[in-house]
Formats: structure tokens, C-alpha cells, sequence
């Protein structure tokens, strides 16, 4: 039987969700859990890859076996023998051919950002000392959706297929006078895009790049010509949706 694990973590001490040879990810994590309760091997296949350092309120995964009797309790166990930065929601059956990954229409991100210091947002949200006008960088977030291809903001030397993604939503919001966060929603998403996405719309916040050269770098397909990669702890896989 297959079956869907819906769970959430503070990516901070991971090596993202994928396992690394040289450091401890949560897929890995999930996979022991899984092991040691169903006295067998499985094999945990994520919706996506999050990096390292990236956070999610919602991820989901499948794996096969014949061992699992009663999901609820199997969800009940595995939180008390994860750590406390990993939490399961639900396990279910589903039907057999439903892939975490592939089955998957889109993903919501959100970056985190504030512009006041602030002891209670340090670890999740990154402080920004510059003003930003948002105005501006919500016509280049809307721009971004004239697109599918976005080479300009993949990281480099990736074994990705193809670089073409179709976002659905692009904006900034803000939730408090000196608190705000970027969401994103589309498909698919290419690895370290969505922080590098961010590090360009606050250069055009600056002013320190114009609407017409976000046009230049999204059609120039150059990871070296889109701003800067914006760090990892103030990202959020936020919802995945089938």
C-alpha cells in the first residue's frame, strides 16, 4: 500500500530534506523513524527538496508498505520518537499511483523579511536595514508571471531538465508596520530559485535595478545577472496542493 506522510520542520540544523553524504537531512530522519517502527526499510520520496537552512509548514512524502494497520497510531508514534523540530500531521492511504512529487500542482513559498530589529523574528525572518520601495517590487513580481523560463534564477550546474515553471502568484504583503513576506506559488520550482527570485525584487526595491533590466535578466537566462541569493532561514515551503 502507498501512503502519504503531511508533516512540517525548522529546517535549521538539516542539511535540507533531501540525504546528503556528509550531513543529517530530514528525509534521512523520517526514513529511520519509519524504520525502526515498521521494523523495515522504506524509501520516503518528498514533494520537493528544500535546501539547507529552508523551513516547511507543510511537506509531504510517500513511501510503500505492507505494515502499517492503523495510520493514526503509526502518525501518534512516529511524533514521539521524532525530534521536537519535526512534526507529522497525518499519515493516509492512498491510491497507488499518487506521487508526493509528481501528483503535486503547485507549491506556495514565502520569504520572511522585516525592516525593525526584532529579537522574536531573528531565526525565521531576515532583517533588512535599507528602504525598500514595494510598491515597485510588487509591478516586478507581477512581471515575473509574463514568463516560464527561469535559468536567470536556477543555481548553477544543476541536473535539472528543464528550467520552466509557471507561477500562478507572485506578490509581497504585508502582515505589520515593519514586517513582510513574499509568496510565490507555481508548479515547480528550481533549486535556490525562489531566494534568488527575492534577492532580485529587492534590488529593483532599491532602485538599484529597473523594471526593464528584470525584463533583460529574466530573458538573458544568466544566473550571474539576477541578485543575490537571500539566506535560507526566513524560507517557507508553505502548501502543496494536489
Amino acid at each position: 500500500m502507498r501512503f502519504f506522510i503531511t508533516l512540517s520542520y525548522d529546517g535549521t540544523r538539516y542539511h535540507g530534506w533531501q540525504i546528503q553524504p556528509n550531513g543529517i537531512s530530514v528525509q534521512q530522519v523520517l526514513e529511520d523513524a519509519l524504520a525502526k517502527l515498521l521494523r523495515h526499510r522504506v524509501s520516503v520520496t518528498g514533494a520537493g527538496r528544500t535546501d539547507a537552512g529552508v523551513h516547511a509548514r507543510m511537506m509531504v512524502a510517500h513511501f510503500d508498505s505492507d505494515s502499517v494497520a492503523q495510520p493514526e497510531q503509526l502518525t501518534y508514534k512516529l511524533n514521539r520518537l521524532l525530534p521536537q523540530d519535526i512534526a507529522v500531521q497525518r499519515v493516509q492511504p492512498v491510491a497507488t499511483d499518487m506521487h508526493a512529487r509528481f501528483s503535486a500542482l503547485s507549491r506556495t513559498y514565502r520569504y520572511y523579511i522585516h525592516t525593525q530589529k526584532n529579537p522574536y523574528l531573528r531565526h525565521y525572518s531576515q532583517e533588512l536595514h535599507y528602504q525598500l520601495d514595494f510598491d515597485l517590487m510588487n509591478q516586478a513580481a507581477q512581471l515575473l508571471m509574463q514568463y516560464d523560463d527561469f535559468a536567470a534564477f536556477c543555481k548553477a550546474h544543476t541536473d535539472v531538465k528543464t528550467t520552466i515553471c509557471h507561477i500562478t502568484r507572485a506578490e509581497w504583503v504585508q502582515t505589520a508596520p515593519t514586517e513582510w513576506h513574499f509568496v510565490i506559488t507555481a508548479n515547480r520550482f528550481l533549486r535556490n530559485m525562489v531566494r534568488a527570485v527575492v534577492g532580485t525584487l529587492i534590488e529593483v526595491g532599491r532602485h538599484r535595478m529597473t523594471l526593464q533590466q528584470l525584463h533583460m535578466v529574466i530573458q538573458g537566462r544568466s544566473r550571474n545577472n539576477a541578485g543575490e541569493s537571500m539566506p535560507a532561514c526566513a524560507l517557507f515551503l508553505e502548501e502543496i496542493t494536489y
